[in-house]
């Protein structure tokens, strides 16, 4: 008896995992990747012990959606509609779908950036031929598999996130070094060192995020008694995201920041192909094609999940017919609403003079924008005794989960409004 509860246990897990694992890397997309890139690259380690509380932040965050939707057993589009208006609902539809269309644009321009970097391995693959096969990918793999089918295949993405750690110890890092600034804080007062930081936070926890967790928890049928299972599996999630992301930050600190290519070259140093190019010289081929499978990795999976995301938002949103169980013709709405931003991604990205940056830097301050509402409305549907029950949060982890609101918040609308004001940060 005594071996067959642990087995059963093991078992049950194993069957619910998936929801917490995928949301949780596919927050490291192409912007969270170019982020700890240039955190690494510009400042070293001095921003790993950062990761600790972040990880502790994202777990918050994704936990009370995922038992927002074991407990309900509805999306957060439904909660947010039935409990706070249609009004409020359609704002948020408005400045979330805006800023996923720019996000999934952002995914496709990392798949270009890959598939330039490859081109040096392989002549045959060019951003023409990758972009368009990806998107054409992403929609069958979606459209003819049901969840299971989907769900193995997102967690396959995830395993190639390894690829970063094998990157990591290919650069022979100083890993006492590593440790110190890991363990013990060291923050730098200067404003380029703030804004990194903010940068860190932010493109770890992202609204898209909290909505897809619920739905997916929602979609796979997970209940109230199977949740302690999923709880796990978002702290496995988000352990597993910052560990990949620990990784990026090492590779990138010990190639161009040690061997300071950093202020060298300050303006070239300025994305995730960056890293990978610099990668080539300093810790030899190998490396350079990891950094650059996995950034195409980041794409391509990250670009499957916005979309999706989106789907079940408007879809939640107005009641129409969702999930990836559904047929194309069962869900007209769903699978259009997927394919148009798969479309819009991967020919925006392929049209010459293409304002990309434009549209990277823009959807990121919607993002800033919709971020401190959504964890708002969750905190004050998760303390919802009339919803949730006797799985309210608890005295002690509302302190921790509106400590966590406030400081992203705060850190959210102060990055906004340097974004939007650039004076306001010189």
């Amino acid at each position: 008896m005594r071996l067959r509860m642990p087995m059963r246990s093991v078992l049950m897990f194993l069957s619910i995992i998936g929801p917490g694992i995928i949301t949780a890397n596919a927050d490291n997309d192409v912007g969270g990747i170019a982020t700890y890139s240039l955190a690494g690259a510009q400042f070293g380690y001095t921003l790993l012990w950062l990761l600790i509380p972040v990880t502790i932040a994202l777990y918050v965050t994704q936990e009370m959606c995922a038992r927002m939707g074991a407990v309900t057993g509805k999306g957060l589009a439904d909660l947010i509609r039935e409990n706070f208006g249609v009004k409020v609902t359609f704002w948020m539809l408005l400045l979330f779908v805006l800023g996923n269309v720019g996000n999934t644009t952002a995914e496709f321009a990392g798949i270009a950036t890959a598939a330039t970097i490859i081109h040096g391995f392989a002549s045959f693959v060019s951003p023409y031929v990758l972009v368009p096969l990806a998107a054409i990918l992403i929609y069958f793999a979606v459209t003819r598999g049901n969840r299971k089918i989907v769900e193995r295949i997102f967690l396959f993405f995830c395993v190639v996130y390894l690829a970063y750690v094998v990157s990591g110890f290919l650069v022979h890092p100083d890993w006492h070094d590593v440790l110190h600034q890991t363990i013990v804080p060291h923050f730098t007062p200067t404003k380029a060192y703030l804004l990194m930081a903010i940068g860190v936070i932010g493109t770890t926890i992202s609204p898209w995020m909290q909505f897809y967790i619920q739905a997916a928890v929602v979609d796979k049928g997970i209940s109230e008694n199977e949740y302690a299972y999923s709880r796990a599996d978002v702290a496995v999630g988000s352990f597993i995201t910052d560990f990949i992301a620990f990784f990026i930050v090492v590779a990138s600190a010990a190639t161009i920041y040690i061997h300071n290519l950093h202020s060298v070259h300050p303006i070239v140093i300025s994305g995730t192909g960056d890293v990978a190019v610099a990668l080539q010289p300093l810790a030899g081929k190998f490396a350079s094609l990891l950094f650059a499978i996995s950034l195409l990795n980041a794409g391509i999976f990250t670009a499957s999940i916005l979309p999706l995301t989106t789907a079940y938002y408007v879809c939640e949103a107005f009641g129409f017919e969702r999930g990836v169980d559904h047929r194309v013709h069962e869900a007209p709405v769903f699978y259009g609403l997927f394919l148009a931003l798969l479309v819009i991604g991967a020919v925006v990205v392929l049209l010459p003079g293409a304002p990309l940056l434009a549209i990277i830097f823009y959807s990121q301050v919607v993002n800033g924008m919709l971020l401190p509402i959504i964890l708002v409305l969750m905190l004050l549907l998760i303390n919802n005794k009339r919803l949730m029950g006797k799985w309210t949060n608890g005295y002690a982890f509302n302190i921790i989960a509106w400590g966590t609101v406030i400081i992203v918040g705060a850190l959210t609308v102060v990055s906004t409004i340097q974004i939007i004001v650039p004076s306001l940060s010189s």
